[in-house]
């Protein structure tokens, strides 16, 4: 299994309409490494969910449904998109802050490339993320 976090402005796609609608098409990436990152989630892959600009916290946590196949919001190019559903809610919400304080954390891809919206984890850095939320999968 991979480990991965998506990351979405909550006033544009917020973890609360993402439970209320039980499974998403996570389309809209039109950066190429986050776009390979897509590309490489299997179906039960989990992904934390970030909010990013105004929250800057890892809230939920999804599965990946479907495996990535052609996202048809793109006009030109060759982009692709995966479906998820949501698992669960965070019982401790992880900011950006705690993340950055912490050694192993700190070499995320959230914090490292901050600009990309998909972004692998290790398995260290997912058990760790779990431990910090106080949640179990």
């Amino acid at each position: 299994m991979n480990y991965w976090l998506v990351k979405s402005e909550p006033a544009a796609y917020a973890w609360a309409t993402f439970v209320k609608d039980g499974k998403v098409a996570w389309t809209g990436v039109r950066n190429y490494a986050a776009r390979n990152n897509l590309r490489a989630m299997k179906k039960g892959d989990l992904v934390f969910f970030y909010h990013s600009v105004t929250d800057k916290r890892i809230v939920g946590l999804a599965r990946v449904a479907r495996e990535f196949y052609p996202d048809a919001t793109a006009e030109e190019g060759d982009w692709s998109c995966v479906d998820m559903v949501p698992v669960k809610p965070l019982a401790r919400q992880v900011s950006l802050e705690a993340i950055k304080s912490d050694k192993l954390l700190s070499e995320m891809p959230l914090v490292k490339q901050s600009r990309l919206s998909v972004t692998p984890l290790t398995g260290a850095q997912f058990e760790r993320l779990l431990k910090l939320a106080e949640t179990q999968v």
